[in-house]
C-alpha cells in the first residue's frame, strides 16, 4: 500500500514524520548558544554540526565542517540533482540559539521535551525545527531513491544570532567556492501558517530590510553644570534622536507589500491597496504587527550613553539608532537621516543593504504547490521580512534568498512570537507537515 506523494510507502512516510520530530529533539537538546560574547560563546554550534555530519553519513551523504574559530563550526554537504545544468539551491539555517534563562521556562529549555503534542525547547521555531525536518527529508529521499531535480547544498551556519560575522558572513568571504552554481536559496523566516478571513496564508519572505545601524556621536565643552553651555553635547545628541525617533517614515510599495496587500484585499473583502494596507492590519491578526514593520522604513533609538555625574556637563554623548530600510532606499535613507540629526553630530554607519528576490519565480510557484498537496484551501504570499537573515550574505554571490519554513499551527499559536521567547515550542503534528512540504519542495524545486 502507498501513500503520502511520490509512491511513498505509509511506513516511509511515518519514518519521515518520526525523525523530523526525534532529530529536531535531539538538536534543541545540543547547547549551541550564541551570547553574542566571544568569550562566553562555547563549542555548541560545531557540536551541532557534528551530529548532522554524523545523521547525513549515516546515508551516505558527505559533509564538510568549516570553522572560522575552534568550535565556531558550519557545516556543508552536496547533493547531486537529476538536472545538474539547473540552478543549484542552498537549503540553509543556523545552527546557533539565543541565551534561555532556565528559571524562567516552565520546561528545562535545552531538554528537547515533548508535552501535550508540543516540542519545547530553545531553537524549537528559531530555527533547528527547519535543520531537522530537511535532515529527515533527505534521509528518507536516500532511503527511497528520490533524486532532487536540481542540485542541492545543505549549509548549516554559525553566528546567525550575531549577525553571521563568524558564520555566513565569514563563509562567503573565505569559501565562496562552497557555492558554486547556488542560484537560489530557502531558509527562514516565513512559512507558518497565519489564519485570515476564514483563510490559511502562508507567507513567504520575498525580500528583506536593509539594516542601517547608526552611531550618533557629539563633542561639547565640558563645564561645572551650574554654568550652562552652548555647545551641550547631551543636548545636541537629545535632540538629534528625538528628531529621527519622531519623523514620519511613509508607506511605500514594494514587489512584496504589493502582492501581499493584494492578497489580504481579495480574501478579507477590504482594499488591496498597499497605502491603505495600515488600516487594515487587524485582519492579520498576530501577523499584523510584522506587516505593519515591513511597510516603510522604521528607525528606533536603542541606547544612549553620556556623563558620569549629574553636576558636570561632559565633552561627549553617544546614541545608538536601529534603522530598517525597505529596498529602493539604499540610495538615499542615509543621507536623509544624516540630515534629520542635523550638522552638531556625527554620524557612523554599520551598513547592509536590503535584498529582493522575484516574488514570481517558479520557486514561489513549487512551494505554493507543495503547501496546497497538504492544505488544499491554503494561500502562499509574498511578504517583506522587516529583519535579517543569513539570506543576504549569500545575495552578493547572485543567490536569490527566500524565506519558508513549513508549519500548519493552530490559529491562535503566534509563530512570530516565539522566536526567542520563554516556553518557546512547536506542535510535533506541524513538523509532520513541514517534512511533508519539504519533501515536495526538494526533490521538484
Amino acid at each position: 500500500m502507498t501513500g503520502g506523494t511520490g509512491g511513498v510507502t505509509d511506513e516511509g512516510r511515518a519514518r519521515l514524520h518520526a525523525e523530523a520530530v526525534a532529530i529536531t529533539a535531539e538538536l534543541v537538546a545540543i547547547d549551541s548558544t550564541n551570547t553574542g560574547d566571544p568569550a562566553t560563546i562555547g563549542d555548541g554550534e560545531t557540536r551541532v554540526c557534528l551530529r548532522i555530519a554524523e545523521l547525513l553519513d549515516e546515508v551516505g551523504i558527505a559533509s564538510e565542517l568549516v570553522e572560522s574559530v575552534p568550535g565556531r563550526g558550519s557545516l556543508f554537504a552536496r547533493i547531486e540533482g537529476a538536472d545538474p545544468a539547473a540552478g543549484g539551491l542552498v537549503v540553509h539555517g543556523h545552527v546557533d540559539v539565543v541565551p534561555a534563562v532556565a528559571e524562567d521556562w516552565s520546561v528545562p529549555p535545552f531538554a528537547g521535551e515533548i508535552r501535550d503534542g508540543w516540542l519545547y525547547g530553545r531553537g524549537t521555531v528559531d530555527m533547528k525545527d527547519m535543520l531537522g525536518m530537511v535532515l529527515a527529508v533527505v534521509r528518507h529521499h536516500r532511503r527511497e531513491g528520490i533524486v532532487p531535480r536540481r542540485p542541492l547544498l545543505l549549509a548549516f551556519f554559525a553566528d546567525e544570532e550575531a549577525a553571521g560575522v563568524m558564520g555566513a558572513q565569514w563563509v562567503v568571504r573565505e569559501r565562496p567556492d562552497l557555492f558554486d552554481g547556488m542560484t537560489h536559496a530557502l531558509s527562514e523566516v516565513g512559512g507558518f501558517s497565519v489564519p485570515v478571513a476564514g483563510r490559511r496564508l502562508y507567507p513567504i519572505a520575498v525580500a528583506e530590510k536593509g539594516v542601517a545601524w547608526a552611531s550618533v556621536r557629539a563633542h561639547g565643552t565640558a563645564a561645572h553644570a551650574s554654568r550652562p553651555t552652548a555647545d551641550n553635547a547631551v543636548a545636541a545628541v537629545a535632540g538629534a534622536v528625538h528628531r529621527v525617533a519622531t519623523r514620519e517614515y511613509p508607506v511605500a510599495p514594494t514587489e512584496a507589500n504589493t502582492a501581499l496587500a493584494a492578497a489580504v484585499g481579495e480574501i478579507a473583502g477590504v482594499s488591496g491597496e498597499v497605502a491603505d494596507l495600515p488600516a487594515h492590519l487587524d485582519v492579520l491578526g498576530h501577523f499584523g504587527p510584522v506587516v505593519g514593520a515591513s511597510l516603510s522604513h522604521t528607525a528606533s533609538p536603542t541606547v544612549l550613553s553620556a556623563g558620569y555625574k549629574t553636576n558636570v556637563i561632559p565633552t561627549e554623548a553617544r546614541a545608538e539608532i536601529d534603522c530598517r530600510v525597505l529596498p529602493g532606499g539604499e540610495d538615499t535613507f542615509r543621507a536623509e537621516i544624516e540630515e534629520t540629526l542635523g550638522p552638531d553630530v556625527e554620524v557612523e554607519w554599520i551598513w547592509a543593504p536590503p535584498i529582493a528576490a522575484p516574488a514570481d519565480d517558479p520557486l514561489v510557484g513549487v512551494i505554493a504547490d507543495a503547501v496546497r498537496e497538504s492544505d488544499p484551501d491554503a494561500l502562499v504570499v509574498p511578504y517583506l521580512l522587516p529583519a535579517s537573515t543569513d539570506n543576504k550574505h549569500l545575495a552578493p554571490l547572485g543567490i536569490a534568498g527566500y524565506g519558508f519554513v513549513p508549519l500548519r499551527v493552530p490559529e491562535d499559536f503566534d509563530v512570530f512570537g516565539h522566536f526567542h521567547a520563554v516556553d518557546e515550542r512547536v506542535p510535533v503534528d506541524a513538523l509532520h507537515f513541514g517534512a511533508d512540504v519539504l519533501d515536495r519542495v526538494l526533490r521538484s524545486a
